[in-house]
């Protein structure tokens, strides 16, 4: 068994590197020109290092935070040289992750809660809300778990559509009511459905709609209501799907909706077809949730558990 761990975890390793190429290169080509002729890292090497961070979609704040980290060690050092900036930015970016992820997971678990555990989805449309859903319905049933999905994003004919096709693809129920009808009632019809059949597991997607916040805060919040007469304390878990490609919008997107409601977690998509993806270490520092699952690329296997060591190890790859 702990040999196909080993073979497993080097496969999931080695698309964790790939899905980070195009943030790797960018990063390091940027941070070379930005101590090139430096043999010591001084003020203008902080100043180059924060516009570097800043382009690599990390955010203003959390970029501040690093620049003031880094400060503090060269004060507290008196010198290091530029060769160092690489080791001292991993460790400030390590630590920085450790203090809202826990980061040793490798694989699709559910906590030992009252069961079903509940997972409600939110997020815009467009960011692989569904794909998301889809996989993870997926990785927990390879787990031998029991899944249920509710497609509550009742606006859009597509989007019970798209959930169809991953549940079909998947081999797992789907609960779904005609477009237009009341989101609230068809998470309530997913739950009863779930208990029925003993499940582990339920996922339910939601409307992305953010054109009017007061609506989607009394719609989740209806959502959570109606699953609270099938069973207490649902959900368990809001997760909130971003597209790690969109960048500084993606930060936008994660203030609206943790106003909206009360979000547990993340995950942060697409991050394989972008140099995007400081906007990971960004968003997780910012808002104070972890970052619970990444997307790596296409495959259902390229929806990864988020491991804050392994992640920052792909980003910092061959520097």
């Amino acid at each position: 068994m702990s040999l196909f761990k080993k073979i497993f975890s080097k496969e999931k390793k080695e698309t964790l590197d790939k899905g980070l190429e195009k943030s790797n290169t960018s990063f390091f080509n940027k941070l070379s020109k930005a101590v090139a002729g430096k043999s010591r890292v001084d003020d203008e090497v902080l100043d180059n290092l924060e516009e570097v961070l800043v382009s690599s979609d990390v955010g203003v704040e959390t970029t501040l935070k690093v620049i003031d980290r880094i400060e503090e060690r060269v004060a507290r050092d008196k010198y290091f040289g530029t060769e160092e900036l690489n080791r001292i930015l991993r460790e400030e970016i390590a630590s920085l992750l450790a203090e809202t992820n826990a980061g040793d997971e490798t694989d699709f678990v559910i906590p030992d809660v009252r069961k079903p555990y509940v997972i409600m989805i939110v997020g815009v449309n467009g960011v692989g809300k569904t794909t998301t859903i889809g996989k993870l319905a997926a990785q927990f049933k390879k787990q031998g778990l029991k899944v249920v999905l509710g497609a509550a994003d009742t606006f859009r004919a597509a989007a019970i559509d798209q959930l169809q096709v991953w549940a079909d693809r998947v081999d797992v129920p789907m609960v779904r009511q005609d477009m237009g009808s009341d989101p609230a009632s068809v998470a309530f019809d997913t739950l009863q459905s779930a208990v029925n059949q003993n499940a582990d597991v339920v996922i339910i997607d939601t409307a992305g709609r953010l054109h009017n916040k007061v609506n989607l805060m009394n719609e989740l919040s209806k959502i959570k209501r109606v699953m609270e007469k099938v069973v207490e304390n649902k959900p368990d878990e809001v997760l909130l799907v971003l597209d790690g490609s969109t960048g500084q919008n993606a930060f936008e997107q994660a203030k609206q909706f943790t106003k909206a409601t009360e979000v547990t977690s993340l995950a942060i998509t697409k991050l394989d077809g972008t140099a995007k993806g400081g906007v990971v270490i960004g968003i997780s520092d910012q808002f104070q949730i972890p970052v619970k699952y990444i997307g790596v690329g296409e495959g259902v296997d390229d929806l990864q558990v988020f491991n804050k060591m392994e992640f920052v190890d792909s980003f910092f790859k061959g520097h």
